[in-house]
């Protein structure tokens, strides 16, 4: 087996197609919009690809997304030992349960726990949220989004560029922006999209509005999408409750890690 680099969209999809809602995130980066902020590697042998790892560097940190079914995870494991040697000196990771030992002798981790990998298999349940009190954002809105974020999210991953997919929505309350509910990752061309950065004012919460944003972006999604998942700390189960009400469910899991590169 080795390690390759890879250029070519039709060949990484193909290879990602096998299990959409596990590379969900991988799929919309193939995108126009993401596509000149990735670095692909792949572990092949005779027959073919094996595993296939992301670097995605269009945030504020690069991230690493190296994930793969149970039955897999061996190929993915093998191709984070070849890639050692070439990671960025600080970067944030979604890996595979326990892959991260094999960075660790080159590597600090600080962890931020076990997420779960959601995805939006009963679509029904939406057509019954009444989402009209949730209105679309743009950049104009931008100012009033990062001051709710920094009051009620501030550990986000937000970039206000995602705005331009004109896929955020909000909810006021005498004027002011109380709920925000957006995308992390969006592809028309890929029929992909990954819900992200959902939050209400604390003193706004238990009123059903991050639910409501949440809705009324996944119906605009399903316009152009075929496919919406998202992520969430396996251990927010009110999180985990409401996207279920939504027709999310838990369809896997997967470590969540910064890792800066060791001293000399």
């Amino acid at each position: 087996m080795k390690a390759v680099c890879l250029h070519d969209k039709d060949t990484i999809e193909t290879f990602l197609r096998g299990n959409v809602f596990l590379n969900i995130y991988s799929l919309g980066d193939l995108d126009d919009f993401f596509w000149p902020y990735t670095t692909w590697y792949a572990l092949t042998d005779s027959t073919g690809i094996r595993a296939i790892a992301l670097i995605y560097t269009g945030g504020s940190l690069p991230c690493l997304h190296a994930l793969a079914e149970d039955d897999k995870a061996v190929y993915t494991e093998e191709l984070l030992r070849c890639l050692i040697g070439i990671l960025p000196r600080l970067f944030h990771a979604h890996l595979i349960s326990g892959s991260e030992s094999i960075l660790a002798e080159r590597y600090h981790f600080r962890p931020f726990g076990r997420h779960d990998r959601m995805a939006l298999t009963d679509k029904s349940l939406l057509t019954d949220i009444d989402t009209s009190e949730a209105g679309g954002l743009s950049m104009s809105d931008l100012d009033e989004i990062m001051s709710l974020f920094e009051k009620a999210y501030p550990g986000n991953f937000f970039e206000p560029r995602m705005l331009e997919t004109k896929q955020y929505y909000g909810i006021r309350q005498s004027g002011a922006l109380v709920s925000v509910a957006g995308v992390h990752v969006y592809s028309a061309r890929y029929r992909v999209a990954a819900l992200g950065n959902i939050t209400t004012h604390p003193d706004y919460r238990g009123r059903g509005y991050g639910r409501i944003a949440a809705a009324r972006a996944c119906k605009s999604l399903l316009s152009e999408i075929d496919h919406i998942g998202l992520n969430v700390k396996a251990d927010n189960t009110s999180a985990i409750r409401c996207y279920e009400k939504l027709g999310f469910e838990v369809i896997g899991s997967f470590g969540e890690f910064e890792a800066e590169l060791k001293a000399s």
